[in-house]
């Protein structure tokens, strides 16, 4: 059986991800750092509950001991920062932001890869956003390109660099990051105009490759998404 760890899994996308997985046959951990809630989101998807907070070494490197074999993981795990106009972004936001998005993904993938490297089908999937293209939010015509804002978007593009160097550096590991789109969750006060199913799609389809899949990709449910 498929072992998957997705974190921030209490909710949303991580939440219907690790949903979808389990119908696909999967043993999946919900990674939260609110003990009651990734314990209540486990039981009710039949998953299994690791305490997990992704800006802390300790609480990181005792998932691992918990989870103790791995074959995919899903780094759902983000903050927005909030509707910050950019002239008022201060550095401890960004840090802010940055510690969750960014260098969580390195903190949770660092520690795991040992374990990812013992799976026969090792698969890593980052869930990024159309937010991190700077190609999307330049294109009038594409509503994240009026979407003003610093630490979010800025965050979102490193994963996607993130994505690219972990996928030359791991080479026997499938390496993706995702675009869900603007999906209506509790991130964005449930604003979005996909739902959270649609959302999850292409977190799912990266999560299911096989090694003859693609590696150091950006995607969303309609295929290449540019960078």
């Amino acid at each position: 059986m498929t072992t998957t760890l997705i974190t921030g899994a209490n909710k949303g996308l991580g939440y219907e991800t690790a949903r979808r997985l389990i119908a696909e046959g999967h043993d999946v951990w919900v990674g939260a750092r609110d003990e009651a809630r990734g314990r209540a989101a486990a039981e009710e998807l039949g998953a299994r509950y690791v305490a997990l907070d992704v800006t802390d070494d300790a609480s990181v490197a005792a998932a691992v001991e918990t989870v103790g074999s791995l074959d995919v993981l899903v780094n759902n795990a983000g903050i927005s920062g909030g509707m910050v106009p950019v002239p008022e972004v201060t550095p401890d936001l960004v840090e802010r932001v940055f510690a969750t998005n960014v260098v969580g993904i390195v903190r949770v993938t660092q520690a795991f890869t040992p374990l990812l490297k013992q799976s026969a089908n090792p698969v890593i999937v980052n869930v990024s956003s159309g937010m991190g293209s700077i190609t999307i939010t330049s294109d009038p015509e594409r509503l994240e390109s009026s979407i003003v804002g610093l630490q979010y978007p800025a965050s979102k593009a490193a994963v996607n660099m993130l994505t690219t160097q972990y996928a030359k550096a791991l080479p026997e590991m499938r390496v993706n990051c995702v675009d869900p789109g603007y999906t209506a969750t509790d991130f964005n006060r449930h604003r979005g105009v996909k739902t959270v199913e649609q959302g999850a799609d292409a977190i799912v389809q990266m999560a299911l490759l096989d090694a003859s899949g693609p590696t150091g990709t950006y995607v969303d449910d309609q295929g290449a998404v540019p960078w």
